[in-house]
């Protein structure tokens, strides 16, 4: 009886019955969901149109609206925002011919949204393409019931202890693999450039990752992922919380690590750049993690305590296989002398745009201080 109340009411609706109108042709017509960052920052809306054909490139999908009075982004006398479409995947949940397009969102006058920071994120990646910048993202993530319980946790009191649910195999030891696998092979289908997922070191929270992927790529891809994630766990009728600690207490908090390089660490004695950027992300900590979470900080303020397999918010460390530093460097790469490394500050809450424009613009663009500047006329 507890494990059911905590799962919502219409993931027990029979999706059999669903299954019937979902086999049903659409005579070359298309669905395509809209979706777009809400004034949250953090949040996925979307909505869905009928096209006359099936759209073959986000060419052929026009510019939307929507009220930006209900989403935190507009007031009610003047509540119209536009959507512009940037990216476009097959949709996993209403299959082909039906698309998910990713968009950006426009104010009334045309001008990004508050929340819209993939714009300058543009500009930046725009910039420095000669350099060829690759992410990965390790998106954590926390699964809780409606409840907001963590999914599969005793009802009175905690699981054991930390230890054996980190990559762990047993229905005593892993909850809800059956949300992974399916958002898994949603991102798949989707297009969505996922390489990977596991269990996490607490039990009921789990990661997935994205990338390679080149500038601002990175983003589009991370977002759809987390949309399609919360649209998989709709259907499972359970929550997957972001929230970079999630539990008080003992337990290990969600980060989102960036894995980063450019074309010149790839290569033979990379090293020697790897080690450069570290160098100026040194001197720009507090910039960085003010941009690492929605809240300039706050957030990841209750993750990164030097416990936990994480650095102290306050101090900026570097070291080779080192997780409770700042940056690692892999091992490997510190054997190779070439490649890649992790950037372990950014929050499960981060905005991938946000993170990926800081690393461009302190170690390719050379930006110091907490000041950006502004590209847009250069």
């Amino acid at each position: 009886r507890a494990v059911a109340m905590s799962v919502s009411h219409s993931s027990r609706l029979n999706k059999l019955v669903r299954e019937q109108y979902m086999r049903l042709p659409q005579d070359g017509l298309a669905q395509v969901t809209y979706v777009w960052i809400d004034g949250s920052g953090e949040g996925v809306r979307c909505k869905s149109r009928t096209l006359d054909k099936e759209p073959k490139s986000i060419e052929d999908v026009p510019e939307w609206n929507f009220d930006g009075s209900s989403t935190a982004q507009a007031e009610g006398s003047n509540s119209d925002m536009f959507l512009v479409p940037v990216r476009m995947f097959r949709d996993p949940f209403c299959l082909d011919p039906n698309k998910l397009v990713l968009c950006e969102v426009l104010k009334y006058n045309r001008k990004p949204a508050e929340t819209n920071l993939r714009h300058t994120c543009k500009k930046v990646m725009d910039l420095v393409k000669d350099s060829h910048p690759w992410f990965g993202m390790e998106q954590e993530y926390t699964l809780l019931g409606v409840n907001g319980h963590p999914y599969g946790w005793p009802d009175n009191g905690f699981p054991g202890p930390q230890g054996p649910y980190y990559c762990g195999v047993g229905a005593d030891k892993v909850y809800g693999r059956d949300i992974v696998e399916s958002h898994y092979k949603a991102c798949l289908y989707a297009g969505v450039k996922i390489c990977g997922t596991n269990a996490e070191v607490m039990p009921s929270q789990w990661e997935f990752q994205v990338g390679p992927c080149e500038g601002i790529e990175m983003g589009d891809h991370l977002w759809m992922a987390r949309f399609i994630l919360h649209r998989v766990c709709e259907d499972f009728g359970v929550v997957a919380t972001l929230d970079p600690k999630p539990m008080t207490g003992n337990w290990n908090g969600a980060g989102c690590h960036t894995n980063y390089s450019t074309e010149e660490m790839r290569r033979e004695g990379g090293l020697k750049h790897i080690e450069a950027a570290i160098e100026k992300l040194s001197k720009r900590h507090d910039y960085h993690i003010c941009v690492y979470d929605p809240r300039g900080g706050r957030d990841n303020s209750r993750r990164l305590t030097g416990h936990h397999e994480t650095s102290n918010i306050f101090e900026f460390s570097a070291g080779v296989a080192n997780r409770g530093a700042s940056i690692r460097i892999p091992r490997q790469v510190g054997q190779d002398g070439y490649g890649y490394f992790e950037d372990r500050r950014p929050a499960a809450n981060c905005d991938p745009y946000a993170v990926t424009e800081a690393i461009m613009r302190t170690t390719v663009l050379n930006e110091t201080g907490v000041e950006t500047k502004d590209y847009a006329d250069h």
